[in-house]
């Protein structure tokens, strides 16, 4: 069993370093809010060793990493009250040690790969850091109809993480070096790798970010269609936090997609009130898919060509 000091320390690490979907966390219920404190501090701890390496070499990043997971995976003993708290989860849900292992080999591909030519190699990258993620919860949730439930959380958990990776294109080139607007779409939209090197908005940039996040805006109309395969009780909670992530979109818009200059970020009275606009519009229609599409910001409908079908594509978009 998890204990209290293993509890509250998840919780903490969840509350400081997760604030978007620490609101939406707050609403599921015990059952499921506990054990998911104890996956967000896991994905931190693992994700600190690449985003925070503090010295180490990338050999010795990787050396951290396998030793993450052999104690996620329960093969080797911890002292760590984290990675002691998710071996427990782990084992009491039955979560396949795949998903732990693409998850853990996604954090090692941070450590080497800090360019995408591909969509179809950002969806690989993505299939362990993001809907692996969304794998693990629907598993915790105990949804009736897994086979249904599960493809569309790992829709869910991409666009979650495209929408991060369009946030913050300037952070993770000066941070970390690394550009995830796929070299495909910067191509063909005209957009310079070299510019986002330089933290140099242009307006070729703005449509390569356009365009992704017409792509990410597909993944959360699949990913919001699924919820109503989930438990009664968790539904309302993501699809709160699916509409809180997706408001960082109405942000990115009013910058005129300029990400490279500026951050943005959701204050705490504006998530306050679509935590609120939610459960209204909740109380009064349990449909998912109508709720998102009366407080979110994105449209329910494809508007212009797909990003997969561009004409001008020089390369597969996946």
């Amino acid at each position: 069993m998890v204990d209290s000091t293993q509890l509250a320390e998840s919780k903490s690490i969840h509350r400081e370093t997760g604030k978007t979907f620490y609101y939406a966390t707050r609403l599921l219920p015990e059952r499921v809010r506990h054990p998911t404190y104890v996956l967000y501090a896991f994905f931190r701890v693992a994700d600190e060793v690449v985003d925070d390496p503090d010295g180490s070499s990338p050999v010795e990043q990787h050396e951290q990493l396998i030793e993450i997971r052999d104690a996620a995976l329960g093969r080797e003993p911890t002292d760590d009250p984290v990675l002691a708290a998710f071996s427990e989860v782990r084992d009491r849900y039955g979560i396949p040690d795949e998903e732990i292992v693409q998850f853990i080999d996604a954090m090692r591909t941070d450590i080497e790969k800090s360019r995408y030519e591909t969509y179809d190699e950002l969806e690989a990258y993505m299939r362990g850091s993001a809907a692996a993620v969304g794998v693990m919860m629907t598993i915790i949730m105990d949804a009736d109809d897994a086979d249904s439930a599960i493809p569309k959380a790992r829709r869910l958990g991409e666009a979650f993480q495209l929408t991060n990776f369009l946030r913050d294109v300037g952070e993770d080139i000066a941070d970390r070096d690394r550009i995830y607007l796929p070299e495909a779409t910067l191509e063909a939209c005209g957009a310079a790798p070299a510019d986002i090197e330089r933290r140099r908005f242009t307006a070729e940039i703005g449509a390569a970010v356009e365009r992704e996040m017409k792509r990410a805006e597909g993944l959360y109309r699949e990913g919001v269609s699924g919820i109503k395969y989930l438990p009664v009780d968790c539904q309302l909670p993501v699809l709160t936090a699916a509409i809180l992530y997706a408001d960082h979109h109405r942000l990115i818009r009013q910058l005129d997609y300029d990400t490279i200059t500026e951050t943005p970020s959701i204050g705490t009275v504006r998530k306050l009130v679509l935590v609120a606009k939610t459960r209204w519009y909740w109380a009064w229609n349990k449909d998912p898919e109508a709720v998102f599409a009366k407080v979110s910001e994105i449209p329910m409908v494809e508007d212009g060509p797909t990003p997969r079908s561009h004409p001008d594509d020089p390369l597969p978009m996946g």
